[in-house]
């Protein structure tokens, strides 16, 4: 069994089956539960994140129908048979799952073990672990619900740790000296993430390490056009001293790469 949020919100059948849940509403609830799998989420918050701050007077007759189908549905899909995956637990409801068993706990995980590996210099071992987390994804956190105030916090949340971990892989393959099979990424990552600067630092230093300075300096040219057309700034003072040192590096080299991120 697995509930998938690091993409669009899917569920799999201890046989591994998918099975979508047709009510948006459904989901909703589920994925806020699954935001903190074993513990309990009140009521009021249940309905705060589906209706705001003005819910109408049935919200929560309507928030137990919700509960009730997701039960039936749990049943009628075999599901975990044999559990009770979604418990009443006052003052509200939640899932009695494991970690393992959704996706957005397992990918924590393996950052965090990945984080503490390159902090102790395992950096092989950090890079398998962050590799690992990063290829579960699967698109735009829930990208098939539309959130509320509540669950948005929650996206946000793995939306910027999935940032962290592909931060983290880079300084991680740039340690072990794989530079040039780290250019078509960095590429990719540039133009998805065209105000991100450490990205495109990155680009600017391992082109210039890989022999390929003309490259490196049309990368930075790029960013210092994208800056000030969309906020009329220049790049910062650390990538400005790094377009000197590629226009005065002599040879692939000579110049350092650009300073990684604290591992944190």
């Amino acid at each position: 069994m697995r509930f998938s949020l690091l993409g669009p919100f899917e569920i799999t059948t201890d046989d591994g089956k998918p099975f979508a849940l047709r009510s948006p509403k459904v989901r909703q609830v589920l994925a806020l539960l699954l935001a903190q799998p074993g513990g309990v989420v009140p009521v009021e918050t249940l309905i705060g994140e589906l209706w705001g701050e003005h819910p109408p007077r049935s919200s929560l007759t309507t928030l137990q129908t919700y509960i009730y189908h997701a039960r039936k549905a749990f049943g009628r899909e075999g599901v975990a048979p044999g559990r009770e995956l979604l418990v009443t637990a006052p003052p509200g409801y939640r899932m009695d799952v494991l970690d393992h068993e959704v996706d957005s706990i397992a990918f924590e995980g393996l950052v965090n073990r990945g984080r503490a590996e390159l902090r102790d210099g395992n950096d092989e071992a950090a890079s398998r672990h962050l590799r690992q987390a990063l290829s579960m994804g699967r698109g735009r956190v829930l990208s098939n619900i539309e959130v509320g105030d509540v669950l948005s916090a929650h996206v946000a949340y793995l939306e910027e740790l999935r940032l962290r971990a592909t931060e983290l892989s880079i300084e991680t393959d740039v340690r072990l000296g794989r530079h040039r099979e780290l250019i078509p990424e960095l590429r990719a990552l540039v133009k998805e993430h065209q105000l991100n600067e450490w990205f495109h630092g990155q680009l600017i230093s391992i082109l210039s390490v890989s022999g390929r300075r003309a490259e490196a300096l049309k990368a930075y040219q790029n960013l210092r056009r994208i800056l000030d057309d969309e906020l009329g700034l220049e790049p910062s003072d650390e990538l400005q001293r790094l377009q000197y040192e590629v226009l005065n590096s002599s040879g692939p080299e000579p110049m350092r790469l650009l300073r990684p991120t604290p591992v944190r």
